[in-house]
């Protein structure tokens, strides 16, 4: 009788450890004794920490994706409603656990983009994606007529990103969501008005 595989339970106690701890600050040890499964079982289910870590970042990225269907590209609701949606999702999500542990994207690409090519490559490609779902949505504002014609959606899109990103690692030092409210609140009267 084949062994059950410890994989999910590595990777979801995995996700957890190194979002609490930071790609260095969490061992492999770490991670395993989290997941209750030895040692071994790791290196059976990944080539490499850096190999665990990519699989992390997509995992936590799957939950990005699914924020974008319920609100940046849900064409049931009104363009900039959708981006209101997607910044207060984004938050709630963040404020779990008093703002301590932050996006992990934002985490891997402060801490772990130097020192793995892969994981800097994967993080500009999800990046690209946000930056894409979002101006997805408001040319969608600028057909609604929410925007005006000529405004240039990719570029603001690309703008909207690293403010946000800015704003909730400033969130995570200040343990408040009082940066992303304020990210938001000038993002609408000022930008998108």
């Amino acid at each position: 009788m084949a062994k059950p595989s410890h994989r999910e339970k590595i990777l979801t106690e995995g996700l957890r450890v190194v979002h609490e701890r930071g790609y260095a600050g969490a061992s492999v040890r770490d991670i395993v004794q989290a997941a209750g499964v030895p040692q071994g079982s790791f290196t059976n289910h990944f080539t490499s920490k850096e190999a665990f870590g990519l699989e992390v970042i997509d995992r936590y990225f799957a939950n990005g994706e699914e924020l974008f269907r319920q609100t940046l590209r849900n064409d049931a609701l009104p363009p900039l409603q959708r981006l209101r949606d997607y910044i207060d999702g984004g938050k709630d999500s963040l404020s779990c656990n008093d703002m301590r542990n932050g996006c992990l994207l934002g985490n891997f690409a402060a801490e772990a983009s130097e020192h793995s090519e892969a994981m800097r490559l994967r993080l500009v490609e999800i990046f690209a994606e946000v930056r894409g779902a979002i101006a997805y949505c408001l040319k969608a504002a600028v057909d609604a007529g929410e925007l005006p014609p000529e405004f240039d959606c990719d570029d603001v899109a690309g703008f909207i990103v690293s403010s946000l990103q800015g704003a909730n690692l400033m969130a995570k030092a200040m343990r408040s969501p009082t940066p992303v409210e304020q990210c938001k609140r000038i993002l609408f009267s000022t930008v998108l008005r």
